[in-house]
C-alpha cells in the first residue's frame, strides 16, 4: 500500500514514468500531514493551569484530527485505485453493441468514483481548516509554527483535491452529477481560502 511505503520510496513512485500515484494522492497526503501537525498541535497544549477549559476543546479536536490522521492517509491509496478504475474501464472490449454498452457503463462508475474519492479529500481537508481556525494561538504558542505549516497543508489537500474533482467531471454522462459537484468544489474552494487566510494572521501575528 502506497501509505505504507518509506517517505523515499513514496516521492520516488510519484517521481516516475507511471501516471499514478499523482496529485490526488499527494492531495491526500497533504491533507494527512495537516491533521498529524494539528494533532500535536493540541497534544501540545494539555497544561491546563495555562489554558483552563480550553484543554478540553484541544484535546476534543486533537482526537478529531487522529481520525483524520487515518481517513487521509486511506485516501492516498484509494484515489491511486479509482485512477487506475478509470484507466481500466477505457480498455474494456468495445467490438459488439454489449460490450460498447458494459464499457460505457464502467466508465461512467468510474469517473463518479474518481471524482468523489478526491471530493472526500477536499471535505477532509477543509475539516481541518475550520478546526485549525478554531484553535489558532490557543494552544502551546512554542508550537505555533506547527499549526501554521498544518494550516498550509489543509489547503493544499482541499485545492489538489479539488482540482482532481473537476478534471473528472468532463467524463460524466450525467449532467446533474456533475453540476453538483460542480457546486460544491466551488463552494468548498471558496469557504476553504476564506478559513485559510483567517487563521494565518492569527498564527502569522503570534510568530511575530
Amino acid at each position: 500500500m502506497l501509505k505504507d511505503l518509506p517517505v523515499e520510496v513514496f516521492v520516488r513512485e510519484v517521481a516516475s514514468s507511471s501516471p499514478a500515484p499523482g496529485g490526488g494522492s499527494v492531495a491526500a497526503l497533504a491533507g494527512a500531514q495537516s491533521a498529524g501537525l494539528l494533532s500535536m498541535y493540541c497534544n501540545l497544549s494539555q497544561n491546563r493551569d495555562k489554558l483552563g477549559d480550553l484543554v478540553d476543546t484541544l484535546q476534543e479536536t486533537g482526537e478529531e484530527a487522529r481520525y483524520l490522521v487515518t481517513k487521509l492517509s486511506k485516501a492516498i491509496d484509494e484515489d491511486t485505485v479509482a485512477f487506475n478504475q478509470v484507466m481500466d474501464a477505457y480498455r474494456l472490449p468495445k467490438e459488439s453493441d454489449q460490450e460498447k454498452a458494459e464499457r460505457k457503463e464502467a466508465i461512467q462508475k468510474a469517473a463518479i468514483n474518481a471524482a468523489e474519492i478526491p471530493m472526500q479529500t477536499a471535505r477532509g481537508s477543509l475539516r481541518l481548516l475550520t478546526m485549525i481556525n478554531e484553535v489558532a494561538a490557543k494552544g502551546n504558542p512554542s508550537a505555533i509554527t506547527d499549526l501554521g505549516v498544518a494550516n498550509l497543508q489543509a489547503l493544499s489537500g482541499v485545492t489538489g483535491a479539488c482540482y482532481n474533482v473537476s478534471i473528472n467531471l468532463g467524463i460524466i454522462k450525467d449532467e446533474q452529477v456533475a453540476k453538483d459537484y460542480k457546486r460544491e468544489v466551488s463552494e468548498v474552494l471558496k469557504y476553504s481560502q476564506k478559513l485559510f487566510e483567517e487563521s494565518r494572521a492569527i498564527i502569522e501575528k503570534e510568530i511575530q
